[in-house]
């Protein structure tokens, strides 16, 4: 029973870290509602976006309301002036207004303007920061899945690693050598060739760049090869400093793994690609803006 009650922990443990990063994170969509005779209609507005075309940026229809939107929009970190795109409803019946393609690593900073039943609206409202996508290379399913699959076997394998230093230690090591596998296939293998599919560079955290998502994946990586240099593969007569090494390295990992996925990552230089620099040439990461 205390085996269950362990894994049960570290599962919701591990559930719950993912669920902070999907929400948190710069690329997801930015979501909210607009209220009609008291009905809710909701909105996922778009921060990130393959190079296939344009982001389609989407609003709810809205039966029976006078209600107008408007898309405006920039290059992100420029001096551009600001364009603006009146929704409409497209083949599909959608009520969109689209941006324009970019390189990968392009940004554009947009918010949606608009009246609904005689009262404006602007989301985000006036004063706060204003979205921002981003636009990547298609990443290949192939390597995609496993990087992630390997991801989330790092959190729910460390997270019991951690936890067998408190209840079970017979077990930390078996834990642990699994956390390492993964982070070694999904982190630092598969990691880099997400990266290079989708913004040209294999490796664009220290130090070559400041990635944080990069950056990330390194301190993991170190902090499980430092625990599994420690502990061995053997069981120790004293394993106190073992039990230390394992339980910080389950800390570590949860602590960086909560920091939003994607932030500090590949951003386009406009000021270099309006000098007719390439925009495979032209990208930068946290370090550098």
């Amino acid at each position: 029973m205390k085996k269950v009650l362990v894994w049960v922990l570290a599962l919701v443990l591990a559930l719950a870290a993912m669920i902070y990063q999907r929400s948190t994170g710069p690329t997801y969509e930015y979501k909210g509602r607009l209220e009609h005779n008291g009905e809710k209609h909701k909105y996922e507005l778009l921060r990130t976006h393959e190079t296939t075309a344009g982001a389609k940026i989407e609003m709810p229809q809205i039966e029976g309301a006078e209600y107008t939107a408007t898309l405006n929009y920039k290059r992100y970190q420029t001096d551009d002036s600001i364009t603006s795109v009146r929704f409409a409803l497209d083949s599909d019946n959608r009520f969109v207004a689209q941006l324009p393609l970019q390189p990968a690593a392009g940004k554009m900073e947009y918010y949606v303007s608009g009246s609904l039943d005689g009262k404006s609206f602007n989301i985000p409202e006036e004063g706060e920061e204003k979205i921002v996508l981003r636009y990547k290379d298609p990443v290949s399913d192939y390597i995609l899945i496993p990087h992630v699959t390997m991801m989330i076997i790092v959190i729910i394998f460390g997270i019991r690693a951690g936890l067998s230093v408190l209840f079970d230690p017979r077990t930390m090591r078996r834990w642990t050598v699994i956390a390492f596998s993964a982070m070694t296939v999904g982190g630092m293998i598969l990691g880099p060739l997400v990266q290079k599919s989708a913004f040209g560079e294999y490796w664009t955290g220290f130090p070559y760049g400041g990635d944080f998502t990069d950056n990330k994946m390194l301190i993991m990586w170190l902090a499980w090869a430092i625990a599994l240099a420690i502990i061995g593969f053997k069981p120790k007569k004293k394993e106190t400093i073992s039990k230390a090494a394992v339980l910080t390295a389950a800390i570590v990992m949860t602590v960086v793994y909560l920091i939003p996925h994607s932030m500090g990552g590949s951003t386009l230089d406009y000021e270099q690609v309006d000098k007719g620099i390439d925009p495979k040439e032209a990208i930068k990461t946290g370090a550098e803006e």
